[in-house]
């Protein structure tokens, strides 16, 4: 093999390098080109991800909250209740009118057939004086003036006496002409109540119906019990920071004292027994309602999910329409709607004890009124409620919940 000089090794060099370089160069362009698919398909992952995330908190955003929801349904099952309340009233009414109307209808025909029956005793009699020729020749007939004028007294007095029959049946018969026009006003106005009242309760029902549903899910859906479960939590905590606010109002009232036109009265407190106010009434209080405790104050366990929970008062299941009577006398701080509360009556009596009363049907106290021992704030119903008709009933001191029960009367 001949041997190659030291100028052409020089040569040959680069030009083996460029030999190399261009069988290396494929493979680095492949890998290059490998990497930069990947990191496309990288990037378009990541949109993805973006745009999914984006789509889930629209979602969360336009969901509903079930308690919202229930709100507003039962907020609307209320009106439509009160509004048909309303309607039977004045049915009831209406009919009432009816009844009474019939009634005078009765007595004016009985009224009218027996003035019908003197006018047509005097007709006929008229009718035969006519036959025999007429009053004039009766009235002008004998000798004696005296007994002449006598008679025509006596038949003007006649005259006078068949006029006012003749106005007196005038009148019953407009009497009962005006009646029998009332009845058929009042008979029209029943039907149109009618009508309203059933289109009322159809739509009453539908949204009895709607709140069955979403009720059932919450029941029935563990995602809607969870976030059922979520929103009352937060509903507690909205319960919590009002009880504290107005417990702060309360501490800035009494370090700046109104003018004395101004002054509050002092809320009504009953005797108390080895202390003073609420504190020494512990296992003296009357209950508030009378039913049976369905929910106990404390931790719960959800027996079919499995969720923990903490329940600040006790349920009392009653028949709805009970009245809702206050546990001791106190000032009414707060009525009003209260998201998975329902209708809720705050009460303050003193040294920083209040009592709650939910899920009322109706409210008949108003803020600022102090109420008696016993004394109705309203009646039981099922607002804000998952279980039904039943009365929400809790004890705070200090801004904590306390158990309930020990505090109320020992039944039996």
């Amino acid at each position: 093999m001949a041997t190659m000089t030291r100028p052409a090794i020089r040569w040959l060099i680069p030009g083996v390098a460029a030999l190399a370089v261009f069988a290396a160069a494929p493979a680095g362009a492949q890998k290059s080109s490998e990497v930069t698919e990947r990191t496309r398909a990288l990037q378009q992952k990541q949109q993805q991800l973006k745009e999914e995330r984006a789509r889930a908190a629209e979602a969360r955003k336009r969901e509903a909250s079930v308690l919202a929801e229930l709100e507003e349904v039962e907020k609307r099952l209320a009106d439509k209740r009160k509004q048909v309340a309303a309607l039977d009233l004045r049915t009831r009414k209406a009919q009432g009118e009816v009844v009474a109307l019939q009634a005078e209808i009765t007595r004016l025909e009985a009224q009218r057939a027996s003035q019908q029956e003197a006018l047509g005793r005097r007709l006929r009699a008229l009718y035969m004086l006519h036959a025999q020729g007429g009053a004039l020749p009766f009235l002008l007939s004998g000798d004696d003036p005296l007994e002449r004028a006598v008679r025509i007294r006596h038949f003007a007095a006649l005259a006078t006496v068949d006029a006012r029959a003749i106005r007196e049946y005038r009148v019953s018969s407009e009497g009962l002409a005006d009646r029998h026009a009332k009845v058929e006003t009042r008979r029209r106005e029943l039907g149109s109540l009618r009508t309203e009242a059933e289109s009322e309760r159809a739509a009453a029902d539908q949204d009895a119906g709607r709140r069955r549903v979403l009720l059932a899910k919450v029941r029935d859906e563990r995602a809607y019990h969870e976030r059922t479960v979520g929103e009352l939590s937060e509903a507690t905590r909205r319960l919590e920071a009002l009880l504290r606010e107005l417990e702060a109002r309360q501490r800035r009232a009494a370090v700046r004292p109104p003018a004395p036109e101004q002054r509050p009265r002092p809320a009504p407190s009953a005797p108390s027994v080895g202390g003073t106010g609420i504190a020494a009434q512990r296992g003296r209080l009357g209950w508030p309602a009378d039913g049976k405790v369905v929910a106990e104050f404390g931790a719960q366990v959800h027996p079919r999910f499995g969720t923990k929970t903490f329940r600040n008062g006790i349920d009392i299941e009653v028949a709805e329409g009970t009245n809702i009577n206050a546990v001791y006398p106190g000032h009414v701080v707060y009525t009003g709607w209260f998201r998975g509360y329902g209708n809720l009556v705050i009460v303050d009596h003193g040294g920083e004890y209040y009592t709650l009363y939910g899920h009322a049907a109706e409210i008949r106290v108003t803020e600022g009124d102090d109420v008696r021992q016993g004394q109705t704030l309203g009646t039981v119903g099922d607002t804000g409620s998952l279980g039904g008709a039943r009365l929400y009933f809790e004890v705070r001191h200090q801004g904590k919940p306390v158990d309930p029960l020990p505090w109320l009367r020992p039944r039996g």
